[in-house]
C-alpha cells in the first residue's frame, strides 16, 4: 500500500491510499483539496492510517528521494512555527517568585514588573514593550500605573509579611540577627514635595531631590523590611522607627540588632536600651571617655585578640511613681587591631594631608571653603582666614591607626560579636545590587505613592534575586547569577501549530553548550525553602 497524490483536471488534488498487489486498487480516499499544502496534510493523515490499520510501510508515489521528503517536512515544520519568545529568564524566576509566597498577591501585573526589573530594568513605558516582545505579556502602561497606586495603598504590608515568613522558614524558624543600614536614592527632578527633598547623598547627588531608605536584612542577606523617609532626614534618626515597627509587627523575640557606628547617636543607643533590645554596634572609640581611651591605647597591638572593657552607665527610666528614675546599663566594649587596617588608615591620612598642603599652601582660605569634615580637622584656622596644618593633631591621629571598636549588651563571645558586626556587608551588598543590577535609581516617578510603589517593586525584585542566589549556592552551581540570567536571555521558546490536532506545542530550546549548562535552573522545586 502507498499514498498517491493525483492532480485532477479541475486543478484540485486528490489523495488516496492505493494497493497494487492485485492491480492498482484505491483502498481509501482522503479527500480533494485545492492546494499543495492542504494535500500534504492529507498525505500525512493517509500515511498514519496505513501505519495504524494496515501495518505496512508507506511508499509515497511521486516523491523523488528521501532527501526531498526530508526537506519538505522541514519546510512544513518551519511554516507551522507560530511564535518565538526569549522568555527563559521568566521560566526560571516565576517558580521562585511563587515559592517565596508572592503569588498570594492576586495580580499578575506585580509579577511582570518584578521579573522585568530583574531581567531588564528600565522605565515603565519601556517595560511595557519588553513584556510584550520577550514574554508575550500584554500589559498596558495604564494598567501598570493603576496597579502602582493600588500597591502603595494596600499591599506593601503583605509584601513585607511574606518576605519575613519566607526568611524565617529558610533560617529554620528564627530570625535571630538583623542588620540595619540606610541609603539614599535620587530623582531626575528638582520638584520638591513632602517626601522628595535634597539632603546628604550617598550617590554624590547632593543637589538633586532624594529619599532615604532604611533596610533590615537577616543573616545571609535576606531582605526583611524597609521604610522610606524624606530626603532631608538625618540617617541617624531612621533606625529606631524601623526596628520598633519591625519587631512589633512580626512579634519577634530575642532579636539582636547590628548597626554601623555612623548611626549610633547617643539618643539611638538610649532608645535601644530603653526598648530592651540586644545590640551589636560599631563604637566611636575616639569619642569615648578619657579613661576608656587611655585603656584602648594601652593595649598591645596584636591581631586576632579581643580585649574587653566593661562600661556601666545610667539611662532615664521614668515610672508612673518616679518620673526621674534611672536604671543601670552594662555594656562591653570590644576592640581589635589589624595591621592592614593600620596601613590603610595611614595611607588615607597621608593622601588627605597631601591634598590639604596642596590646597592651602598659601596659608589662607576663603570662608566658603571652610569645611570641618574629613581631613580638614587637621587645619588650624587663625585670624578668620589664616590657616596652618596642625602637626600635633596628625601625630595624635596616628595613635588610633588599626584600632576598631564594637559595643554590645549581649553575652555573645567577643570573637563572634566581631564576626556578626562584619556581617553588615550583606546590607551594603543589598543596596549595591538594588541600585546597580536592578537600577532602582534614578527614580522617574514624581508622586509619593508611585515613588513608594517603585521602591516596593525593587524590594521584591531583590528578594527574588537573593533567593535564586541562595538556591544556586545550595546547588553548587558553577556560575554567577548575573551570568546565568544573561545566558537565559538567549534561550528561545518556540510555539508550533499542530494542523491535525488543532493544538499548539511549546518547547524551550537549549541549542548551545552555554544554554545547556543552565538547564538545571529550570527545575528548582527540590531546593525551595
Amino acid at each position: 500500500m502507498f499514498v498517491r497524490k493525483k492532480r485532477n483536471r479541475t486543478g484540485t488534488i486528490s489523495v488516496v491510499v492505493v494497493d497494487k498487489r492485485h492491480g492498482f486498487k484505491e483502498i481509501k480516499n482522503f479527500g480533494v483539496v485545492p492546494t499543495e499544502e492542504e494535500a500534504d496534510v492529507l498525505c500525512m493523515r493517509a500515511r498514519e492510517w496505513i501505519h495504524t490499520y494496515a501495518g505496512q510501510q508507506v511508499i509515497d508515489f511521486g516523491r523523488n528521494t528521501i532527501q526531498d521528503q526530508e526537506v519538505k517536512e522541514t519546510q512544513r515544520a518551519f511554516a507551522n512555527i507560530d511564535s518565538v519568545f526569549m522568555n527563559a529568564p521568566q521560566l526560571i524566576l516565576n517558580p521562585i517568585y511563587d515559592s517565596i509566597g508572592f503569588d498570594r498577591i492576586p495580580d499578575d501585573v506585580l509579577r511582570h514588573l518584578v521579573i522585568a526589573r530583574i531581567c531588564q530594568p528600565m522605565s515603565k513605558l519601556a517595560t511595557v514593550d519588553y513584556l510584550r516582545s520577550h514574554f508575550n505579556e500584554d500589559t498596558s502602561l495604564d494598567q501598570i500605573y493603576y496597579y502602582m497606586d493600588k500597591l502603595y495603598n494596600t499591599q506593601q504590608e503583605t509584601v513585607q509579611q511574606i518576605s519575613v515568613e519566607h526568611t524565617r522558614r529558610i533560617l529554620g524558624g528564627s530570625i535571630g540577627i538583623v542588620f540595619y543600614d540606610c541609603t539614599t536614592v535620587y530623582f531626575e527632578s528638582f520638584i520638591r514635595d513632602k517626601l522628595c527633598e535634597p539632603g546628604f547623598s550617598k550617590d554624590g547627588k547632593s543637589k538633586e531631590n532624594q529619599i532615604v531608605i532604611g533596610l533590615l536584612v537577616s543573616a545571609g542577606g535576606c531582605p526583611l523590611a524597609y521604610s522610606v523617609f524624606c530626603g532631608s532626614q538625618y540617617e541617624g534618626f531612621t533606625m529606631i522607627p524601623v526596628v520598633d515597627d519591625f519587631v512589633k509587627r512580626f512579634h519577634l523575640e530575642d532579636v539582636v540588632v547590628v548597626a554601623d557606628s555612623g548611626l549610633m547617636t547617643k539618643k539611638n543607643v538610649q532608645l535601644l536600651q530603653t526598648g530592651k533590645y540586644k545590640y551589636i554596634l560599631g563604637a566611636r572609640i575616639r569619642n569615648e571617655a578619657k579613661e576608656t581611651r587611655e585603656w584602648i591605647l594601652s593595649q598591645e597591638k596584636e591581631e586576632n585578640t579581643y580585649p574587653e572593657y566593661e562600661k556601666t552607665h545610667t539611662i532615664p527610666a521614668p515610672t508612673p511613681d518616679d518620673p526621674k528614675a534611672t536604671k543601670e546599663i552594662k555594656e562591653r566594649l570590644i576592640i581589635t587591631y589589624s595591621k592592614d587596617r593600620a596601613k590603610n588608615d595611614a595611607d588615607n591620612r597621608k593622601r588627605g594631608v597631601d591634598r590639604l598642603r596642596l590646597s592651602f599652601g598659601s596659608g589662607t582660605i576663603k570662608k566658603e571653603s571652610i569645611n570641618r569634615r574629613g581631613y580638614n580637622k587637621f587645619l588650624e584656622i587663625t585670624n578668620d582666614v589664616g590657616i596652618t596644618i596642625n602637626e600635633e593633631k596628625i601625630k595624635e591621629d596616628e595613635k588610633w591607626d588599626g584600632w576598631k571598636g564594637y559595643i554590645t549588651n549581649t553575652d555573645i563571645a567577643a570573637k563572634e560579636v566581631v564576626s556578626q558586626y562584619h556581617g553588615l556587608w550583606v546590607v551594603e551588598k543589598a543596596f549595591r545590587i538594588t541600585k546597580g543590577n536592578l537600577e532602582a535609581r534614578p527614580v522617574f516617578h514624581f508622586t509619593s505613592r508611585r515613588i513608594e510603589a517603585h521602591i516596593c517593586i525593587c524590594f521584591i525584585a531583590y528578594k527574588v534575586h537573593k533567593e535564586l542566589e541562595r538556591i544556586m549556592k545550595l546547588m553548587k552551581f558553577p556560575m554567577s547569577i548575573d551570568k546565568a540570567l544573561e545566558i537565559a536571555k538567549t534561550v528561545p521558546t518556540v510555539t508550533m501549530k499542530l494542523p491535525y490536532n488543532q493544538q499548539k506545542m511549546t518547547q524551550t530550546l537549549f541549542l548551545t553548550d552555554e544554554q545547556r549548562a543552565i538547564k538545571p535552573l529550570f527545575d528548582l522545586k527540590r531546593y525551595f525553602g
